[in-house]
């Protein structure tokens, strides 16, 4: 019987033989091991805003270069990236590029207001090698380390590069696991991770949701989600982002800003700063 690997990322646990892929589709198991195969394969890059991120209360009017590859450990059927968030190593063009050349850029970048390096558009922590060793050589060129995650990340491999970490935006997809089981998720995991960062004095935090019509946008859910935050800590900023049709939702008209608005106004009971998106 084949040698199997278990991979130690997420916990979807995925169990592999020699030259199989995880669930991501960014991971493969290897001599023994399971790494990341889209190591240095950047999808996109581009100096962005950290408001973009969306960061709104870190460094604000600050650029950071955004860097992402291929490959998600979710399958989230509203997914608003969906061409490389959903993408394998031959379904979309990718550059190599070594830490070092990416934190080179973003070194040249400090000129145009650059102070670091997001690692963001698709799922970070899939390709968790690569980021670990561009944000510690990032650190060691005087640069901030931002991540955006869906925050499937198992404990062991947050805290190892969590040292690295200067501000995170963490996507609370729902606040059920029934949500979650949609997304093929696990919201107790989830909670894991933005507990940890909330936890963090030298990371700070942001949380965002995006609210889909009829899936997570009911009022009790929300103002649990706000509740909770609240619990670690109530200035947590929390970002309420509309929803408009994209991949496998594309039937489903955008959210009411009249909803954002009232679910602003729930949030609220619990949390000092809650700000709406893609209105």
């Amino acid at each position: 019987m084949p040698e199997r690997v278990v991979c130690r990322i997420c916990p979807h646990a995925c169990v592999l033989v020699e030259g199989g892929h995880g669930l991501c589709r960014a991971r493969v198991a290897r001599g023994g091991a399971v790494v990341d195969e889209n190591y240095g394969r950047v999808t996109s890059l581009a100096l962005d805003p950290v408001e973009k991120k969306p960061l709104a209360r870190w460094h604000p009017g600050s650029l950071v270069l955004s860097v992402g590859s291929y490959g998600c450990n979710l399958r989230c059927p509203f997914c608003q990236n969906a061409g490389i968030a959903c993408a394998g190593e031959f379904d979309v063009p990718w550059q190599v590029m070594e830490p070092a050349e990416v934190v080179e850029k973003a070194d040249q970048a400090r000129s145009r207001g650059g102070i670091g390096i997001a690692y963001t558009y698709n799922e970070p922590f899939v390709g968790f090698e690569f980021v670990c060793d561009t944000a510690r050589l990032a650190h060691e060129r005087g640069l901030a380390n931002v991540v955006v995650s869906n925050g499937m990340v198992n404990a062991e491999p947050l805290i190892e590069v969590l040292p690295y970490l200067d501000a995170a935006n963490i996507d609370l997809k729902g606040f059920t696991q029934g949500f979650y089981d949609v997304v093929g998720g696990d919201l107790a995991t989830v909670k894991a991770t933005i507990e940890m960062l909330a936890g963090a004095p030298s990371c700070h935090l942001e949380v965002t949701t995006l609210v889909v019509p009829g899936m997570n946008d009911a009022v009790e859910e929300i103002d649990a989600a706000a509740a909770w935050l609240a619990s670690l800590d109530p200035s947590i900023p929390y970002h309420l982002t509309r929803f408009f049709p994209s991949h496998r939702l594309r039937d489903r008209p955008p959210t009411p800003v009249s909803t954002l608005r009232e679910l602003r106004r729930v949030a609220r009971r619990h949390l000092d700063d809650v700000l709406l998106g893609n209105c």
